[in-house]
């Protein structure tokens, strides 16, 4: 009789670093995906080196303030952004590195476009020949793909991360993607070599936001076997997601990765959502 070790997949989530850098680079293309989601292609020489080794890494996006046509870019130091002090600091968001390819030396951006703020603004006018600063990503929290399942939960803000796991997930994969958006027409298509089921909400049909979501994830059929479960979106939204999945449906919480992508009437919210 043989005896030989059956060995076991490392599930470890790893948090890898990556240099700072600022960035100033070109708009391209801009694309519709959906009424409510802008696809922004930047490109130039100071791309050469970019980094983003997980679905959800973020980068720092810096907008031209009104009048200039680029934004005021940065150093990084090794405590973060040093801005000049004559020179009014530019407005910025975090984003998801929606697809990088470096031999092409393009990098997409995705805006989703909701409420009236700065980055929504400037999506609006967005035209091709326009400039954008970038930082980061600063790290990346990479989740193994070897779990028996994953789970993906989020609102429009989430959806570019959503898409992009889905897309990079291995053939076969059981994957749950599970997201609330205003109307049907805010759904956008998966392309994906993964096991997908995709469940879509929308709270123009809810009786408040959050509630066909948080139904849903109530009644959803969870898999056996290893899984893990990443939700971000709007704060609260992803807060009593994360209630249900613990108090609930039994997930452990270190097998959870929960984020604020935005708050409800709060500028500039990106946060980790633990205890």
């Amino acid at each position: 009789m043989n005896d030989m070790t059956i060995q076991q997949p490392d599930l470890s989530v790893v948090r890898v670093r990556h240099a700072l850098k600022a960035r100033l680079l070109r708009a391209t293309r801009v694309q519709s995906v959906t009424p409510h989601l802008l696809r922004v292609t930047v490109a130039g020489a100071d791309l050469e080196g970019f980094e983003s080794a997980s679905f959800d890494d973020h980068v720092k996006v810096f907008f031209p303030v009104p009048g200039e046509d680029k934004p005021l870019m940065p150093v990084f130091g090794p405590n973060g952004p040093i801005f000049s002090a004559q020179e009014p600091r530019p407005v910025s968001r975090d984003f998801t590195p929606r697809r990088y390819d470096a031999d092409a030396g393009e990098l997409d951006i995705e805006f989703a476009l909701h409420g009236t703020g700065p980055a929504t603004h400037w999506a609006a006018q967005a035209r091709v020949g326009q400039y954008l600063g970038i930082g980061g990503p600063r790290g990346s929290m990479i989740i193994p793909t070897s779990f028996d399942w994953h789970m993906l939960i989020g609102d429009e803000t989430a959806l570019p991360a959503i898409a992009r796991r889905v897309e990079e997930l291995p053939a076969g994969t059981r994957v749950i993607a599970l997201m609330e958006v205003g109307q049907p027409d805010a759904r956008i298509p998966f392309d994906t070599k993964a096991d997908l089921s995709a469940e879509w909400r929308f709270r123009s049909e809810a009786e408040f936001p959050g509630a066909g979501l948080l139904a849903a994830l109530r009644e959803i059929a969870m898999p056996e076997g290893e899984g893990y479960v990443w939700a971000a979106g709007e704060s609260s939204l992803i807060r009593a997601a994360r209630q249900v999945l613990c108090d609930e449906r039994g997930i452990d919480k270190k097998r959870i990765r929960a984020a604020s992508y935005w708050k409800r009437g709060v500028d500039a919210v990106h946060e980790t959502i633990d205890d």
